[in-house]
């Protein structure tokens, strides 16, 4: 077997995105392994064009011509040769890990690419600082037809998506910050996200009352498939995703959490809560005393 489809191997079957420096560590022996010999046949023609080369003479130093070294050298002690020696080794360990990673990382770049270049329905994503199998965002439609036939179905609320939204691009962000943006009490909803460890506790904000902060979790990441929150869809983003979702929708029903793998349409659905609850107040009113918290 080999090193590319024993890393393949794990990313499939953990549980939690497999990171850089879990392959690095699990791997090391081999990956170093492959790096020489990688080296080796690319270097084999530098090498067969260098033998092949005239030979060119070389200047040869006289005694008389060679530079004099007017300061003698003194003699290293026992304790600074140890010194030299431990840090020689950290650096010789360093340098091996930082190649390690590197082969790591070639080796997984190249399994994306075998996966965005062939007919599957799955790729290997960067996820919350990890590497993860997941399904690609263009069979999104059937992913959320299967997810829709589990029982019970996972579901957000309108409201607990707005809150969530709010909270991802606002974050972090205390609860009347929330409920202001919303224009409704959010007390409710951010248990439940809570609950859910779609958000988390982040400090207290250095103000009268020092109100709890707020801020989205790993588990929102993989949840909705996002390697960081930079991936998150900008402004000019989600304000054209709204005008689209007022064109065609007469009214905005409850929103399934994403399955894995699966981000970009839920993506949307978070924008377009959040754009839904900041520009239209009154109808968020409306819809809360009409569903509750």
């Amino acid at each position: 077997m080999s090193l590319k489809a024993k890393i393949e191997a794990v990313i499939y079957a953990a549980e939690e995105p497999v990171t850089l420096a879990q392959i690095a560590s699990l791997f090391q022996a081999e990956l170093l392994e492959e790096r020489t010999a990688r080296l080796s046949v690319e270097a084999a023609p530098q090498e067969e064009a260098a033998r092949e080369e005239p030979a060119t003479e070389t200047e040869v130093l006289l005694p008389e011509d060679a530079p004099a070294n007017d300061v003698p050298e003194s003699p290293e002690s026992a304790e600074d040769a140890e010194k030299r020696a431990a840090e020689d080794e950290k650096r010789a360990a360093r340098q091996r890990d930082r190649e390690v990673r590197d082969e790591a990382r070639r080796v997984i770049s190249g399994l994306i690419a075998e996966y965005n270049e062939g007919d599957r329905g799955m790729e290997i994503r960067e996820i919350a600082g990890g590497y993860r199998v997941a399904t690609k965002p263009e069979y999104h439609d059937a992913v959320r037809a299967f997810v829709k036939s589990l029982k019970p179905p996972m579901k957000l609320s309108l409201q607990a998506l707005e809150t969530l939204a709010v909270i991802a691009y606002k974050q972090p962000v205390t609860a009347p910050e929330v409920s202001e943006i919303r224009g409704v009490d959010s007390g409710g909803v951010l248990g439940s996200l809570v609950s859910r460890k779609l958000i988390t506790t982040a400090g207290r904000k250095q103000v009268i009352g020092r109100p709890i902060l707020y801020k989205t979790t790993k588990e929102f990441l993989l949840r909705f498939g996002l390697k960081d929150l930079n991936e998150l869809p900008s402004i000019e983003e989600f304000e054209k995703m709204a005008g689209e979702l007022a064109e065609t929708e007469d009214a905005v029903p409850e929103s399934d959490l994403p399955f894995e793998g699966a981000p970009q349409p839920e993506e949307s659905a978070v924008v377009e809560a959040a754009v839904s609850s900041e520009s239209d107040a009154e109808a968020d009113a409306e819809s809360a005393e009409a569903g509750g918290e």
